[in-house]
C-alpha cells in the first residue's frame, strides 16, 4: 500500500467520521495537595477495573443496530454485550392502549430511565442485571426477562441514550449515527411493517406526528454530545476500522494502567493518532516528523507537569475580583537522556519558563552490556522535581540506568516523573517494578519488542528521524480518496 501524505492522514482516516473537540477533565481542588494526592486527567485509565462503555445514538432506523454489531464482530476476543434503550419503555397501561397511535415512543418520558441508569451502574460495577424485554405487538414490557453479566465492552444502544447527562457521564466513548431522513423514513416503513406487524398509513402517520418532531427536539440535539459522529451508518466501514482499533488501544492501556497504578496513558483522541500515523510512517519528510512529533511531545510535557505538587493561591483579577487557582511547584528541572531525550527540551522550555536542564549519556560498550553514563545535572537537583525525558522507553534498561544516578544524587523516587511518547509492556514493567514510586507519562502504548527488542509497531530510530541523520528523507506520496474521509478538529 502506498503511503498516505500528511495532510491526508489529518483530512482522511476515518471515512467521513467527525470528531468533537477535546473534552478536559474538571479539576476539583481543595487546598493543599501533595504529588500523589492531587487528581489528573488520566485518573479513570489507572486502577480502572470498570469496563469500556460505548454509547451509540441516533434516530431511529438510522443504523444503529448494525454499528453495534459490526463493532462485535470485530471486538470477538473481548467480551461484549449490548443494552438497548428498546427494552426499557415503559408498558402502556389499558388507557393508553386504547389511544396507542397517540402514544410518543420517541419522547424521553416514554422510557424508564431510573431502571436502564441502575442497570448501567451496576454492570459497570461488576455486577449481573436483569433486563425487561419490550413486545412491540403488546405494548408491554416483561420484567427480568434477561441476565446480562458484566464483561469487557458494554454498548448502550437508543435514540435517546445521550438525552440524560447521568447516563452520558457513564460512557467512555458517544457514537452519534447520522444517516439521511429519507433513507431513516424508508428503513422504518420496512421495519415496522415487517417485524412490528403495522400498516403502512400508521407508519407515515407516527412518523409525520411523533417521530420527525421528537428527532429534530430530543434526538438531533445531543448529536453535540458525541465524541465520533458516523455518516452513513452500517456502510461506514473505515469509520468502523477506526473505532475497533481506538477501543482495542484503551483497553489494552486499562489492563496495564491496572497493574502498574504509576503508569498514566494520556487520553486517546484520533487527533493523537492521527499525529500518531504520521511519525510511525517510514515515509514521513523529517519537517513533518519534528513538527508532529513536537505536537505530542507537548501534550505529554503538559500532562506530566499536571502531576507535580500544587497549593492553593489566591489572586486579583483586573476586575477587582478574587479567583481561587493553584500554583505549582518552582523547584523543578528537566533531564533529557542524550541524544534522543533532547527531542523533547523545547516543549519543555515552551511549558516552563526558564527551567533547568541536564544531560545524561547512556552508552552501551560492546556485547557485556556496561553502561557507561555522562551526567551534568543541576547542583541542588537533590532539592527538586525531575521530568526525565525519554521518547522512547523499550527494554527499560536506559530507563533504570538514569534514574538509578537521579537517586544517587539525592533524588526522591516520588519526585521523579518520567516522560515518553511511546511505552512498550517490558519496559513498562522494568521500570515500575524496579521503582513503584517513579510516575511514567506516555501517550501510547506499544504491543511489545522484536527479536532485536526494538519497539514494535514503534517509529523507527527516533534521534536519526528528529536530527535528519538517518535515511527517512523521501517525501510523502499523495493518497487521495475524496469519498472517505475523517476529519480531526
Amino acid at each position: 500500500m502506498g503511503s498516505k501524505s500528511v495532510d491526508q492522514v489529518l483530512d482522511a482516516a476515518a471515512a467521513g467520521v467527525h470528531y468533537s473537540a477535546l473534552r478536559l477533565d474538571e479539576l476539583n481542588v481543595q487546598g493543599s495537595m501533595s504529588a500523589e494526592e492531587q487528581p489528573t486527567t488520566s485518573g479513570l485509565e489507572n486502577g480502572h477495573q470498570e469496563p469500556f462503555v460505548i454509547g451509540v445514538a441516533g434516530g431511529a432506523s438510522s443504523g444503529k443496530t448494525t454499528v453495534c454489531k459490526m463493532i462485535i464482530d470485530q471486538l470477538r476476543d473481548q467480551r461484549v454485550v449490548v443494552v438497548t434503550q428498546e427494552s426499557f419503555y415503559y408498558g402502556l397501561t389499558d388507557q393508553e392502549l386504547i389511544h396507542v397511535h397517540d402514544y410518543n415512543f420517541d419522547h424521553p418520558d416514554a422510557f424508564d430511565t431510573e431502571l436502564l441508569l441502575s442497570c448501567m451502574k451496576n454492570l459497570k460495577r461488576g455486577k449481573a442485571v436483569d433486563i425487561p424485554n419490550y413486545n412491540f405487538k403488546t405494548y408491554k414490557s416483561v420484567p427480568n426477562a434477561r441476565k446480562v453479566n458484566p464483561s469487557d465492552v458494554i454498548i448502550l444502544e437508543g435514540i435517546l441514550v445521550f438525552h440524560d447527562s447521568r447516563l452520558r457521564d457513564l460512557m467512555n466513548m458517544k457514537i452519534f449515527v447520522d444517516t439521511d431522513a429519507d433513507v431513516r423514513l424508508t428503513r422504518r416503513i420496512r421495519r415496522d411493517t415487517i417485524e412490528k406487524g403495522r400498516d403502512i398509513k400508521t407508519v407515515l402517520d407516527q412518523y409525520s406526528k411523533f417521530v420527525k418532531p421528537a428527532f429534530e427536539d430530543f434526538i438531533l440535539p445531543t448529536k453535540k454530545y458525541a465524541d465520533i459522529i458516523i455518516p452513513r451508518g452500517g456502510d461506514n466501514d473505515v469509520a468502523i476500522d477506526l473505532i475497533v482499533q481506538h477501543i482495542r488501544t484503551k483497553l489494552g492501556q486499562h489492563d496495564l494502567c491496572k497493574v502498574h497504578p504509576n503508569l498514566y496513558v494520556i487520553q486517546t483522541t484520533y487527533q493523537i493518532r492521527g499525529m500518531h500515523t504520521i511519525i510511525r510512517d517510514a515515509a514521513t519528510a523529517t519537517h513533518d516528523f519534528i513538527f508532529y512529533a513536537d505536537r505530542l511531545i507537548r501534550l505529554v510535557v503538559e500532562h506530566g507537569l499536571g502531576h507535580l505538587p500544587f497549593q492553593e493561591k489566591q489572586v486579583i483579577t483586573p476586575t477587582g475580583s478574587v479567583y481561587t487557582g493553584v500554583e505549582f511547584s518552582k523547584r523543578l528541572c528537566g533531564i533529557s537522556v542524550i541524544r534522543s531525550g533532547e527531542s523533547m527540551e523545547n516543549a519543555l522550555r515552551a511549558c516552563c519558563k526558564g527551567i533547568k536542564i541536564g544531560k545524561i549519556l547512556i552508552h552501551r560498550e560492546g556485547d557485556n552490556g556496561q553502561q557507561l553514563i555522562y551526567q551534568n545535572l543541576p547542583k541542588d537537583i537533590a532539592n527538586r522535581h525531575v521530568l526525565l525525558l525519554d521518547p522512547i522507553l523499550g527494554t527499560g534498561n536506559s530507563a533504570v540506568q538514569a534514574i538509578s544516578l537521579l537517586l544517587k544524587k539525592g533524588v526522591q523516587e516520588a519526585n521523579i516523573i518520567f516522560l515518553n511518547l511511546i511505552s512498550a509492556p517490558q519496559g513498562v514493567h522494568v521500570v515500575s517494578k524496579r521503582f513503584p514510586r517513579v510516575k511514567i507519562v506516555t501517550s501510547e502504548i506499544e504491543f511489545g519488542l522484536n527479536d532485536d527488542f526494538r519497539v514494535i509497531p514503534g517509529m523507527g530510530e527516533f534521534g536519526d528521524r528528529y536530527f535528519g541523520t538517518d535515511d527517512y528523507q523521501s517525501s510523502t506520496p499523495l493518497f487521495c480518496d475524496d469519498k472517505n474521509r475523517v476529519r480531526l478538529l
